[in-house]
């Protein structure tokens, strides 16, 4: 890739921050975006707004097939056998709740259980803890290694003939390490259990094939791949989500709604994916999100990945020069995005945060959404996160690397 060509299509990145180019390595929170998307989503305002599926004028058949056409391009992306099995939701968080409110509810009472990893994010983890407080069912937590990998045994160990749904993040949002979600899902579908894949840190970073791996559920955020906010997808197989509820109510997701003086109502719910998107859809947001999978497929995601990870190979040999820099769990980078934890000796997370922030550098400080990782595995009460993605650069890591080095000589 040319990532200097490659980088003037992000306007924002010719900012200056506190009279400083702007250094953006908070790409695991949210990702920049390209004139493309931006472009997209404008011409969508410009040119076609109008509410889908609801009206037979030339505004809205416009705007519908643009929007259909998104489901369809995304579902090509992460190669699903059918459009019907992408469903559009504000992000991954939402993604996943409508698994544990929509399925979850409807299949797992106090004898079951569902398994799920110490190094998962908040919104892999919540959503489950307030459906069981419901439902009654156990949550097991398999363990994690010291440095952030996981432990495999004890995953595939803690499966059960109670076990109905086991819950995995594909990629670490805190130290980037790729899971092989592909093993644990032959091990939960050999256990007769579905396999949910938070996918939030892999589909911008790597191939995801979900036909390949198999798996009955992934979650994630337009946000985080150069889309829009407010957009994110749930890709279910379509014998699965035939077999699911509605997660909300109102217009869109019914076909008919008949009213019987002497019974009441009687509903019945629309085709898939439309019963899962109940109102008006964020329809720029799946348009925005398009335009940044055409962005990514022309780059390649090879590619992406393969510069992601020269990156992480180079800012983790400068980082070694920081007498004052900690780096936290595994530095392997045949199974690392490019994710990078770490502590200033002598300082908070925040505190070296907003210093950075004073050299116009944007990173992550805090628990990012995974406090059990932090306090059980990583021992941290806290950590700063490095993130990088397609157009950043080995000088933006020197720059870095001296800001760093500085910080430890005051």
């Amino acid at each position: 890739m040319d990532i200097q060509a490659l980088r003037q299509d992000f306007p924002i990145l010719k900012r200056q921050v506190n009279d400083n180019p702007l250094i953006y390595f908070d790409n695991a929170a949210t990702t920049q975006k390209p004139r493309q998307v931006i472009d997209a989503i404008a011409s969508f305002y410009e040119n076609s707004n109008a509410n889908v599926h609801r009206a037979i004028h030339t505004l809205s058949l416009e705007a519908t097939d643009l929007y259909e056409n998104s489901r369809q391009k995304i579902a090509e992306f992460i190669n699903s056998k059918d459009w019907q099995e992408v469903v559009f939701v504000r992000g991954t968080t939402e993604a996943i709740n409508l698994v544990a409110y929509s399925w979850g509810l409807s299949n797992l009472g106090k004898d079951d259980e569902v398994l799920v990893s110490l190094m998962e994010h908040h919104s892999n983890i919540v959503p489950w803890e307030i459906t069981s407080k419901l439902k009654g069912f156990k949550i097991k937590y398999a363990n994690v290694n010291s440095d952030g990998t996981l432990d495999y045994d004890d995953f595939e160990s803690k499966f059960s003939k109670k076990t109905k749904i086991a819950c995995l993040s594909h990629v670490s949002n805190v130290t980037g390490i790729i899971n092989d979600v592909k093993r644990i899902t032959k091990a939960a579908h050999d256990n007769g259990s579905l396999m949910l894949v938070d996918g939030a840190q892999s589909v911008p970073h790597l191939a995801v094939d979900v036909q390949d791996l198999d798996i009955d559920f992934l979650a994630f955020s337009g946000h985080k791949m150069l889309g829009p906010t407010g957009i994110g997808v749930l890709y279910g197989k379509k014998d699965v989500l035939q077999k699911m509820v509605p997660f909300q109510g109102g217009g869109e997701m019914i076909k008919e709604v008949s009213f019987n003086p002497g019974s009441g109502c009687s509903i019945s719910w629309n085709d898939l994916p439309w019963k899962f998107e109940a109102g008006t859809p964020d329809i720029c947001g799946a348009i925005g999100l398009a335009e940044a999978v055409k962005y990514l497929e022309a780059l390649g995601m090879d590619q992406v990945l393969s510069h992601e990870k020269e990156l992480t190979k180079y800012a983790v040999e400068r980082l070694q020069e920081c007498n004052n820099v900690v780096v936290h769990g595994s530095c392997d980078l045949s199974k690392k995005c490019g994710i990078i934890p770490f502590s200033v000796k002598g300082l908070s997370s925040h505190d070296v945060a907003l210093i950075c922030d004073n050299y116009g550098i944007m990173i992550r400080s805090g628990y990012h959404c995974a406090q059990p990782l932090h306090e059980q595995i990583l021992k941290l009460q806290s950590s700063d996160r490095a993130s990088f993605y397609i157009y950043n650069t080995k000088e933006e890591i020197d720059r870095f690397v001296e800001v760093l080095k500085e910080i430890g000589q005051q």
